[in-house]
């Protein structure tokens, strides 16, 4: 196998090592059924910086059994909606007939479109909008069948790793992988809502780069920008947060995500934390010209030396700032003879000597 490639074109951008991060606002359901909010919340997630809005498809007879919910007694997050799961996941379906305006509008805006597609019948949709790519869901890692099916249309891929072992995530991998898709990147997830900052790990991004040498991001469903910024310290490439234009909006999405403000500033720390990351070459920077001599030491006369004396190490101090022979060669001064006159508290040269 050829590996994974380190730079994928998404949209218009490059996005890999040395690249700005892609940052995905994750529209979800926090739409509330309304089109017009869904472009609310498109030119809110442009204004804040973000790079793609990002929806999911799903049809709910599709993805969740009403009967299989029905067996299990749910304490997490599905647990606490007060309606059934098949109810809820009705009320936040994105509309199949919106997809083609909802893409076209962020056209316009000038944004990324993409969304996660949960069927056979939704990646088909994905190939025909041309999405710049297709994000697939923690939950779907283990469907080894539907992964052949979404590698297969040739599309960058992001694949989301909440919830899954490392035989599994290395079993989907190669799954993608024997499609001869090149393109994708791996992100690290935790599936709760909200998930714990301890519960984080984003060391694992080291992990992937690792075992798979594959470029990595996060999905985060944490509180806050921490668990994101850390991710990029550490080489991802993308982030993926949920996105609302207000937390106290009712709806299963809207509670864990960023509001405009909180969204904002993320993408701007990220900005910064690209700038101050830099490069690998250490080297004394413009702004070090001054200091580089300000803050360092070099030899001084300690008192009046005359000319034709040997010097001696009482002779000698070490003061800032370092404008004469740096003080690793004290020793080699120490015996010389002076040629001048030094006045005390005067800089030490070599042609003094």
């Amino acid at each position: 196998m050829k590996g994974f490639n380190k730079e994928i074109k998404i949209g218009d951008r490059i996005v890999g090592k040395g690249h700005p991060s892609y940052i995905i606002a994750e529209i979800g359901a926090n739409f509330d059924k309304k089109i017009d909010k869904a472009k609310k919340l498109i030119d809110a997630a442009k204004e804040c910086g973000a790079d793609c809005a990002k929806f999911q498809t799903f049809s709910t007879p599709k993805i969740v059994s009403e009967g299989g919910f029905s067996r299990m007694k749910l304490e997490g997050v599905h647990g606490s909606w007060g309606r059934t799961v098949s109810q809820v996941f009705k009320d936040a379906e994105f509309p199949r007939e919106w997809h083609q305006e909802i893409s076209d509008y962020c056209k316009k805006v000038g944004i990324d479109f993409s969304t996660s597609p949960y069927d056979f019948e939704a990646v088909d949709l994905c190939e025909k909008l041309d999405l710049p790519f297709i994000k697939i869901g923690s939950g779907d890692i283990t469907w080894l069948e539907m992964l052949d099916y979404i590698a297969r249309k040739g599309k960058p891929l992001m694949l989301a790793t909440g919830d899954a072992t490392m035989s599994e995530i290395d079993e989907a991998v190669r799954t993608i992988e024997s499609t001869g898709n090149r393109n994708l990147i791996l992100l690290q997830c935790i599936t709760n809502y909200p998930s714990k900052i301890d519960s984080a790990n984003v060391n694992v991004l080291k992990t992937y780069q690792t075992a798979f040498d594959i470029l990595t991001g996060y999905s985060d469903h944490s509180p806050g920008p921490v668990v994101a910024l850390a991710s990029i310290v550490l080489g991802g490439c993308v982030i993926e947060k949920h996105f609302t234009l207000n937390k106290a909006d009712k709806g299963p999405d809207h509670p864990h995500s960023m509001n405009p403000v909180d969204f904002k500033l993320l993408v701007d720390y990220v900005r910064e934390i690209e700038r101050a990351m830099g490069s690998t070459r250490k080297e004394v920077v413009v702004e070090e010209g001054e200091t580089v001599f300000v803050q360092r030491r070099c030899l001084y006369a300690k008192r009046n030396i005359i000319a034709g004396k040997i010097i001696e190490a009482g002779d000698i101090d070490v003061l800032r700032p370092a404008l004469g022979i740096p003080p690793k060669f004290k020793n080699i001064i120490i015996g010389k003879l002076a040629k001048i006159n030094i006045e005390a508290g005067q800089p030490l040269f070599w042609e003094n000597f």
